[in-house]
């Protein structure tokens, strides 16, 4: 299928799914803005999907998601330089097993893979809903199973985070929020869906013992078929329209028990606006 015209972003492009999801939605032409941290990592990785591709239009904006300052410079950059957006594809992530404070004073997988992909969704809804019908794709994670919302302790002060734990209650955040999004949107011809890519190997959780690196390279799946899911749901016919589910292997599957809580998704919105200014 083509996609040319169409104006997609992908966050962390520059490797793993993000880069193999870049990669998928160039080959069908579309126009790919890859928001990533690092200008070295991003221009080399811009260079071989260009090469890979012989689609021309791979932009590089630059963007450390983090930081809420960085995110707002971004929105400010993107809309000077772009008319429109059809696609936001939320997949950069964080999988860190210690805890540590983001720039704005949050727990970090808290802050990039919940509060980043909330305030730079919001900072470009205006475009999404001029340039509908448009798609917004966040990738979760099967983890956000072992996650848990607690009000009290958002920001896990109180007690030492699993390893899972931690990364599965930013996903879980993320879900509820995506769901809570898609209620919001109804009737604007935006839909947004939540992606599990799968067990892939990739350098998310890089701080990893050597144990599990090897045991990621023997059974973990490639970012190419990581990144299928968001592909078919950036660019399907067949998703037109569907809004507010959760997708893996490019099939609905039902998420955890508590991501349908919609009381908890309200009350999880009105916070997130609250950590993020809006």
């Amino acid at each position: 299928m083509s996609m040319e015209g169409k104006i997609c972003i992908v966050t962390g492009a520059n490797s793993g799914i993000g880069k193999a999801t870049a990669v998928g939605l160039a080959e069908m032409n579309a126009s790919v803005v890859m928001l990533c941290r690092s200008k070295e990592r991003g221009e080399v990785a811009q260079k071989e999907i260009i090469e890979l591709t012989g689609n021309n239009n791979v932009d590089l904006l630059l963007c450390d998601l983090s930081s809420q300052k960085e995110i707002r410079d971004f929105v400010v950059e993107f809309k000077n330089k772009y008319q429109n957006l059809h696609v936001l594809i939320n997949n950069a992530g964080v999988m860190l097993s210690k805890r540590a404070l983001s720039e704005d004073g949050f727990e970090l997988n808290f802050a990039v893979n919940h509060l980043a992909p909330f305030l730079l969704t919001n900072l470009l809804l205006d475009m999404l809903k001029k340039s509908a019908p448009s798609r917004i794709i966040n990738v979760g994670s099967a983890a956000h199973r072992m996650g848990k919302i607690d009000f009290e302790d958002l920001q896990n002060k109180n007690k030492k985070g699993r390893f899972f734990r931690l990364y599965g209650s930013s996903k879980l955040a993320l879900t509820l929020v995506s769901y809570e999004l898609s209620r919001k949107l109804k009737g604007s011809q935006v839909t947004v869906n939540v992606v599990h890519p799968g067990l892939i190997n990739t350098k998310l959780g890089r701080d990893r013992s050597s144990t599990r690196t090897g045991f990621a390279n023997k059974f973990l799946k490639s970012p190419e078929i990581g990144a299928e899911t968001s592909i078919f749901l950036a660019s399907s016919a067949e998703v037109e329209g569907i809004t507010g589910k959760y997708y893996a292997k490019k099939k609905e599957k039902p998420s955890s028990k508590e991501s349908y809580n919609e009381e908890y998704a309200k009350r999880l919105w009105e916070i997130s606006l609250e950590m993020t200014n809006i």
